[in-house]
């Protein structure tokens, strides 16, 4: 028998053990009946996750595709085509410290993704009283595709801003689209996060676009199929974390990846909430991943690097932090997401800051610091975690009512599973089939599925009911506001290579969006509003046959 056919046994009998079932006829979920079945026999004509056309998943890290943009109340003209930084040498040279090989492009449409926080700074200038930056993790076009195919049961565009979603349907506001490019200043750099300095800032693998290799559209297939995962034959420019993008989204510079919020030799930079923070806007963070992850924290808190959880969280809730020992942040208005029940005993990740106390802590919320903040009468906080036998919707709707009618900030806690909220999946339940693990001869062996009790539905919110609560507190905190809403899950779903995950992470989002657009319209309309709605970096799904999607 040769090394293929061995694996494939060997993915078959591990999927056996698992109790996986891929028999179509006992499916009654199309596209988790796909999924399955992909990750069941190693392959799937109507698409896969990596370059290896002849194998389902073959890549479960990130890539450098360009990544898409869709903004609402304001455009992208400032800053596209003619305005591109990879038309120009010397903008080129400020953001990477030199020209990456291959990377100047005098037809560029496509811009950069430190971009999107000059964005948000000219929205501030330009009178915006409400901005909000919506984070779809790790959703390139290709997700964003799938999502909408499956959607609107039709594959209904092949290329640019398509539509079937509501980010890209909606028509209630000016809207424009365009896509940057995400890749980080460099890859390699060691980071002590005890003395918050870089024991190694020198580094060999470094950032940059090409597009003849990679492509001048996000839809467009690659010349070379390894360039998207920084492997190319020529200009091999790495790809990032969400980290490094997310620190480009909000603090415009390019990093290291793992950097929140410093530069690419360790130096601290401010991110624009805090900017806004300071002229009185009110700063406002929602994920349905763990708080402290890197795109919430990128959005407030500064840290050598990301794993560091419990001191961003200490950032994001005005507590002195190993950033910033001597004087606390300020703090955000609202927190809001997941990381409840991840306990541990040690985290060396997070060096000699991270506290245990006497028994396991929790992971991105030391109790003491829960006990600080409640305890605080300066800036009191209302909290809300979530709770054994409570409906998880009731208890942030109480508890954002109490925020407001108090004058105090909000601060949400759940989770399930690995501290996220439930996965949702394609049809809109959360009954995720198994994913892509490590791999054995090329192949990924199968993940068990996540699963989850009444309970861990029940009592935990989603997070379009995490967006309006989050809205309901800020509106009533100040006149002018900033908010990042983060679908964290969609990240998630495509590391495991899981096209029922991912959809249903983008739906989740898609849902939130529409809260977002809802209040706005009852909230004064989009004089005073700027969304704008894209992702920190991109994955690597290809699909082959995108009509596969619709059930039939």
């Amino acid at each position: 028998m040769n090394g293929r056919k061995t694996t494939l046994v060997t993915v078959t009998a591990t999927m056996m053990l698992l109790g996986c079932e891929f028999d179509s006829a006992a499916e009654a979920d199309h596209v988790r009946d796909l999924q399955t079945r992909a990750i069941g026999s190693g392959k799937a004509d109507w698409g896969h996750w990596g370059s290896h056309t002849d194998k389902y998943s073959s890549w479960i890290s990130h890539s450098n595709r360009l990544i898409p943009i869709y903004s609402f109340g304001m455009g992208l003209e400032s800053v596209s085509g003619e305005n591109s930084p990879y038309r120009s040498v010397e903008k080129l040279e400020r953001l990477f410290g030199s020209v990456p090989s291959g990377t100047i492009n005098p037809e560029a449409e496509y811009f950069d993704q430190t971009d999107v926080y000059s964005l948000q700074g000219a929205a501030a200038a330009s009178g915006k009283k409400r901005i909000i930056l919506f984070v779809f993790d790790g959703m390139d076009w290709q997700t964003t595709w799938a999502a909408a195919v499956y959607k609107s049961g039709a594959v209904q565009y092949r290329d640019g801003r398509g539509k079937g979603l509501a980010f890209q349907d909606y028509s209630g506001a000016d809207t424009d689209f365009g896509y940057f490019v995400s890749s980080p200043h460099n890859d390699e750099t060691d980071p002590d996060v005890n003395t918050q300095k870089l024991r190694k800032p020198a580094h060999t693998s470094s950032g940059g676009y090409s597009a003849r290799f990679g492509g001048e559209f996000p839809w467009s297939k690659p010349l070379d199929p390894l360039y998207h995962i920084g492997k190319g034959r020529e200009f091999p420019h790495v790809y990032a974390d969400s980290a490094s993008s997310a620190t480009s989204l909000c603090a415009g510079i390019k990093t290291y990846n793992a950097a929140i919020n410093v530069d690419s030799t360790g130096k601290q930079v401010e991110p624009i909430a805090r900017q806004l923070q300071r002229e009185g806007f009110a700063i406002g963070v929602v994920t349905s991943v763990p708080i402290s992850h890197a795109t919430p924290a990128s959005a407030y808190a500064n840290s050598v690097h990301r794993s560091d959880y419990q001191d961003l969280t200490r950032d994001l809730l005005g507590l002195r932090s190993v950033s910033h020992p001597a004087k606390a942040l300020p703090g955000v208005d609202v927190l809001l997401g997941a990381g409840w029940g991840e306990d541990q005993q040690q985290d060396p990740g997070q060096g000699q800051n991270f506290n245990p106390g006497d028994s396991p802590d929790n992971r991105y919320l030391a109790a003491d610091d829960l006990k600080a903040i409640r305890a605080d009468t300066a800036r009191p906080w209302t909290t809300v975690l979530r709770e054994s036998g409570t409906i998880g919707s009731k208890t942030l709707a109480m508890a954002a009512n109490h925020a407001v009618d108090s004058g105090s900030r909000l601060f949400g806690f759940f989770g399930a599973r690995k501290g996220h909220l439930p996965f949702q999946t394609a049809d809109g339940d959360f009954n995720p089939t198994v994913s892509a693990g490590p791999a054995l001869g090329g192949l990924s062996l199968p993940r068990p599925a996540e699963q989850y009790s009444p309970a861990d539905i029940a009592e935990n919110p989603t997070l379009s009911e995490m967006t309006s609560a989050a809205l309901q507190v800020l509106s009533s905190r100040s006149d002018r506001f900033w908010l990042m809403v983060e679908a964290g899950d969609v990240d998630w779903a495509n590391h495991s290579n899981n096209i029922d995950d991912s959809i249903g992470a983008v739906l989740s989002g898609d849902a939130a969006f529409q809260t977002v657009t809802a209040w706005v319209e009852a909230h004064g309309g989009w004089n005073d509003t700027a969304v704008l709605v894209t992702a920190d970096h991109g994955h690597y799904l290809v699909l082959d046959k995108p009509e596969v999607l619709v059930e039939k």
